[in-house]
């Protein structure tokens, strides 16, 4: 499924995501075919344009995608060609706006605190603690950048990775950066791993 950006605020947006939650990381989803031999493929290109481009130009995040994406393929032995290439890759990116609901038992404190019950216990020590339910509602960002990697004479998808992370305003200050590790991540998935790897 791709969803079509709405201004060109969003890659930007979306890119920025995969360094918040630096503790565990960007979610990231591959898919491949499986009857593809991926050891036959030696060249690729960028589809044009792609979808991260935008009214007849190449976005700078077109530009970051492509430079990392162009390391992860050559690590793998491919070459970038200009002509006739054996796959066909492409971008996709997308923000939407997501609500995540928490309820979580919080102890409260039972009678006898403070002045509580007459007051005769007078804050040196509580009855047994009681619990409650809080929910917590807090709105976020979430960014999805989809790679889609295409055998160009089947004209068939053959893997595609998904990565997906919240975003904040910090997280879109470093976007090179976190094109990086989302390409990366995606990569990491990907059926022919780098040598070494």
């Amino acid at each position: 499924m791709k969803i079509q950006l709405k201004n060109s605020l969003l890659p930007l947006a979306m890119v920025a995501s995969l360094l918040s939650g630096c503790a565990s990381g960007p979610e990231v989803h591959a898919v491949f075919d499986r009857a593809a031999d991926f050891t036959q493929y030696k060249t690729f290109a960028y589809a044009s344009p792609l979808a991260t481009d935008r009214g007849g130009y190449q976005s700078i995040v077109s530009q970051e995608l492509k430079a990392n994406t162009t390391r992860e393929m050559e690590a793998r032995g491919m070459r970038l060609v200009e002509t006739a290439p054996q796959l066909l890759v492409n971008f996709n990116a997308s923000l939407s706006d997501k609500t995540r609901v928490s309820t979580m038992p919080v102890s409260t404190v039972g009678y006898g605190m403070g002045m509580g019950y007459y007051g005769y216990r007078g804050g040196m020590y509580s009855a047994y603690p009681m619990y409650m339910d809080q929910t917590v509602v807090s709105q976020y960002k979430e960014g999805t950048l989809n790679i889609d990697v295409v055998d160009a004479a089947r004209k068939q998808l053959v893997w595609e990775g998904v990565v997906t992370d919240s975003v904040t305003q910090k997280d879109l200050a470093n976007m090179p950066e976190a094109l990086s590790i989302a390409v990366k991540a995606a990569f990491a998935k990907y059926p022919l791993p780098a040598p070494g790897k």
